[in-house]
Parts: structure tokens; sequence; C-alpha cells
């Protein structure tokens, strides 16, 4: 039989990927949630993912280029549904709290072979 699991942002690893860049992850069986902490001019880098992506922005502003040519500039209370292999970037643009949900879990995150993000 399987159980709820309870979780704390405060109790969950802080990951310190880059100086501007603060990532924490919790993981089910079949998605993933990462609290993204983004300071004002973070990048991140162009890259793609197999793993259907929910970008939820809680406070600040991200612009996104994707790799089919079109730009979105999300900001708070706004979600950008990005979907699998969509090759993307982002910029904070603003000091930003950006939600993402990932379907399957990014197993490259949990193995940490995400060397983009550092």
């Amino acid at each position: 039989m399987s159980t709820a699991t309870l979780y704390s942002w405060n109790e969950v690893e802080k990951e310190q990927l880059n100086p501007l860049l603060i990532r924490q992850f919790v993981t089910g069986s079949q998605a993933m949630l990462s609290r993204i902490v983004l300071t004002k001019g973070c990048v991140v880098p162009t890259h793609s993912h197999a793993n259907e992506q929910l970008a939820f922005i809680l406070q600040g502003a991200l612009r996104f280029v994707m790799g089919d040519g079109t730009t979105h500039v999300v900001k708070s209370g706004e979600i950008l549904v990005i979907p699998g292999n969509l090759a993307h970037s982002a910029e904070a643009l603003e000091d930003t709290i950006n939600f993402d949900i990932f379907a399957p879990p990014r197993q490259d995150w949990i193995d940490k072979d995400d060397s983009y993000l550092r």
C-alpha cells in the first residue's frame, strides 16, 4: 500500500547551482515539483528534455525563448506549458521564484547530471 509523504520547502535540500540560481525539488513516482529562485539577470542556457514542463511564476518574471522561434514573458501568476523535447532558454527579468512541474520526473536532476545549470 502506498502512503502520502509530506514535505516542507524549509527542509528540502537547497542546491546553489550557480551564483544566481538556487534549486529545490521533490519527486513522486510520476511527477516532480521544483522551486527555483533566480536572481535578476540569471540565464538558463538553451536545453531540452523529454519531460513535459509546466512553469508557474510565483513572483517576478522570466523570458523564455523557445526552439520554435517564439518568445514568452511569463509573469507572476502565469503558467507556461512546455512540451517535451522543445528546446528553450530562460532569463530572469527580475528576481523570480518559479515552480516547475515535470512529468515524468527529471532523472538528470535526480542524478545531478545537469551541468548546463552549473
